[in-house]
């Protein structure tokens, strides 16, 4: 059963250490709190052996955590963790991926929609990743002339090319006179990036070396226009969540990415704006209806709890 009104809700989450998949719990976490009273703990996920065996003999992890009423996790090496968890402390077990074991071994499952997954009653498909952000109180026109340009780098749904990225980074910056830019990059982006980057008395780069954990989100609140490479997928929803107008840079996609056909159907839908389609007229595909996939995802973790389950 639910808690009771005047309790708040106890959530786990377990962490493999990975910040993307954090950040997605924390997301859900933090948007379950802002909906009803919530206290969140974050656990470390177990190895695989550990957390089996933990299963077997009900053995509690974490013993000196309150008893949860949710378990949230992301991540294939956490999937053991939460079972054992469940085992030993009881709780609802919510998985946030396409889990490498059977859906039904979990209570819900959320996922996005690229991971292929229908809909059910047990399963609620997502606009992208979950992340941390949430909608606006203002219009991202007030948020002033700073923009924002987010550097991913190599990976397996997109030809990589610095040179490519730096030729379109270049054209905004001679287009857009008046805006004031901050690029950062990631933990994927090669060296090379930042070393060949012409200087510009308009960007301003900081690596991602130099960021705390808080700072792209703080940016993204602050930045009515963003510009993504597009293969940080997670960034382009966590702009698309804050506000922004969204564009995105070219670059040759693999067409068996079910990431690069998820960034097709964002700029077919008119949610983001390719960088091809920019160079015709100079705008961006107006962000009129922010992401609010965690809240919305919350307000169904709820309903499903009201009814008893």
């Amino acid at each position: 059963m639910i808690p009771q009104s005047e309790l708040p809700l106890i959530i786990w989450i377990i962490s493999d250490g990975k910040p993307g998949h954090l950040n997605q719990s924390r997301g859900l976490a933090e948007a379950l709190a802002r909906a009803t009273p919530a206290r969140i703990h974050v656990l470390p996920a177990v190895s695989a052996a550990r957390a089996l065996l933990a299963g077997v003999f009900c053995r509690d992890l974490w013993p000196d955590a309150p008893a949860p009423d949710l378990i949230l996790a992301a991540g294939h090496a956490t999937h053991l963790s939460l079972l054992a968890a469940r085992r030993a402390r009881g709780g609802r077990a919510v998985v946030l991926m396409k889990p490498s074991l059977p859906r039904r071994w979990f209570e819900l499952t959320v996922v996005p929609q690229h991971d292929g997954l229908q809909a059910d009653a047990a399963t609620l498909v997502t606009t992208g990743a979950l992340n941390r952000l949430h909608p606006p109180a203002e219009h991202p026109n007030s948020r002033g002339e700073q923009a924002l340009i987010l550097i991913g780098g190599p990976s397996p749904h997109f030809e990589w090319h610095d040179d490519a990225i730096q030729l379109q980074i270049k054209s905004l910056l001679a287009r857009s006179p008046n805006l004031r830019w901050t690029l950062t990059t990631s933990r994927r982006t090669p060296e090379s990036f930042l070393a060949t980057l012409p200087a510009h008395p308009a960007l301003t780069v900081v690596p991602h070396t130099a960021t705390s954990p808080d700072w792209l989100p703080e940016q993204l609140a602050g930045s009515g226009l963003v510009w993504v490479s597009p293969d940080s997928a997670s960034m382009v929803y966590e702009a698309l969540t804050a506000g922004a107008d969204v564009g995105v840079f070219d670059l040759p996609v693999n067409p068996k990415s079910r990431v690069g056909r998820a960034i097709a159907d964002l700029a077919d839908t008119q949610r983001v704006t390719r960088f091809i389609q920019w160079c015709a007229d100079g705008t961006l595909h107006p962000n009129t209806t922010p992401l609010a996939e965690a809240d919305r995802c919350a307000a169904w973790i709820l309903a499903w709890l009201k009814t008893g389950n």
